[in-house]
């Protein structure tokens, strides 16, 4: 029954020719049916490459709505096209994927999901990143668009992307052929949930905005013995120690203080008893920038290290560390002269007071893939304001530390947060399409 009032109520909009006159007052009319979808999105999160049946709900909204969509592209993914006269092509991207981890929102629709992952292992299963809010601002956005055709001319492609938590659906999706096979977007969009702004508000970074990320795993080799007799051993727990102690000169002394860069050891394993020194040892570590040539040296210099530490050991050639790399995410990359222009957009369309800068941050996207294509496609992920305003004060004053993303306690304050991610994201599309 709600999907049929629903649809009414869209008919309804799409019949009147007053739809662009004031787009907050279209959202709002449009939040009951956007609130009902966000809250089953919320119950019902998936694992990343396991996003069937989210994947199936976000392809039927798009449809419903006169997209023309396909699905399973490069896994669950989801692409829909609208094309509407000639003009640039605007491609919109929400990442549709939950994470192992129980929440702990106490809210009346928290999510109770399980779900088996790739080991075997049964795990709770949350939006704790808030994916069920780009969702939902990418579906309350296309629900506009495709009510206000009368006022736009060009084409809109909207991504559903899987597996963005593994930093893998973008380039599943790249490498099956989405800029090929679909529209060439002229720009992409797409926005994220930030608990650091107030509930509805927009974030907005030129330049880099999140970070290269790089895992490194470090083999470290030695030979063992007695705790009682260390001149006859190599002793791989020392030399893992000379190893950690030299990679902070990557950041302190190889990068330039006008540069940004993180190399954090963040597991040390090694030994099983008091006096037994171990012929092995095993380091991970994530290595964080900005600028690609920064990226490569800092990786470079991992190397570099783990080498050199075990030759002023001692160690013979066989023994020499064996560094790995895994989970690489380029930065995300906001193009300045597309960023002033949807500045401008959102701060006439919401306010200045509801429109300012942000800070770029150390975590990873791989939303950034789809800018980074030969030739590149400017690109912008704006930050959704998720909190309320007052916890927001709050804790600028010394009060209560805010939930993080992939908290169990990361809770969005709905109605504002989907208001003001389909306003804003309209508003930015809209400034990039031809006028009728």
């Amino acid at each position: 029954m709600k999907k049929l009032i629903a649809g009414a109520v869209f008919a309804a909009l799409m019949s009147g020719t007053s739809i662009a006159a004031d787009l907050r007052e279209d959202v709002a009319a449009d939040y009951s049916y956007l609130e009902d979808l966000y809250i089953h999105l919320h119950q019902n999160p998936e694992l990343s490459t396991q996003e069937e049946k989210t994947a199936k709900r976000v392809a039927d909204e798009l449809k419903a709505v006169g997209y023309d969509v396909t699905t399973s592209f490069g896994g669950h993914g989801v692409v829909a096209v609208m094309k509407n006269g000639d003009g640039p092509t605007v491609l919109v991207r929400a990442d549709m994927d939950g994470l192992p981890v129980k929440e702990q929102t106490g809210l009346e629709y928290a999510s109770q999901a399980m779900a088996t992952d790739d080991d075997g292992t049964t795990v709770p299963v949350m939006h704790a990143c808030g994916h069920d809010i780009h969702m939902t601002s990418m579906i309350g956005t296309a629900r506009r668009l495709a009510a206000m055709r009368d006022t736009w001319s060009g084409t809109i492609v909207m991504v559903g992307q899987p597996a963005e938590e593994r930093t893998m659906g973008a380039e599943a999706m790249i490498k099956e052929g989405l800029f090929e096979r679909f529209p060439r977007p002229d720009y992409n969009l797409a926005l994220h949930v930030s608990p650091a702004i107030r509930a509805g508000d927009i974030g907005i970074v030129s330049g880099y905005a999140l970070a290269n990320v790089d895992s490194a795993d470090i083999a470290i080799k030695g030979i063992g013995g007695h705790g009682a007799y260390p001149h006859t051993t190599k002793d791989p727990v020392v030399l893992a120690s000379y190893i950690v102690a030299s990679l902070q000169t990557l950041v302190s002394r190889e990068t330039s203080p006008l540069e940004s860069g993180v190399v954090t050891v963040g597991s040390i394993h090694a030994g099983t008893k008091h006096n037994i020194i171990s012929d092995k040892a095993h380091l991970q570590i994530t290595i964080r920038s900005y600028a690609d040539d920064v990226r490569q040296n800092l990786k470079d210099g991992v190397v570099r290290i783990a080498r050199g530490q075990a030759i002023a050991f001692g160690l013979p050639e066989d023994k020499m560390p064996e560094v790995t790399f895994s989970e690489g995410t380029p930065s995300t990359y906001n193009d300045p002269e597309l960023t002033a222009k949807l500045r401008a957009a959102l701060t006439e369309k919401m306010g200045a007071e509801h429109v300012y800068e942000a800070d770029p941050v150390m975590a990873a996207e791989d939303f950034s893939l789809f800018g980074r294509t030969d030739p590149k496609i400017p690109s912008v992920m704006l930050w959704l304001g998720a909190t309320k305003a007052e916890a927001v004060e709050a804790s600028k004053n010394g009060g209560a530390a805010l939930p993080s993303l992939h908290s169990p306690l990361f809770g969005p304050d709905r109605e504002p947060t989907i208001k003001g991610g389909v306003e804003a994201m309209t508003t930015a599309v809209l400034s990039l399409l031809a006028q009728k």
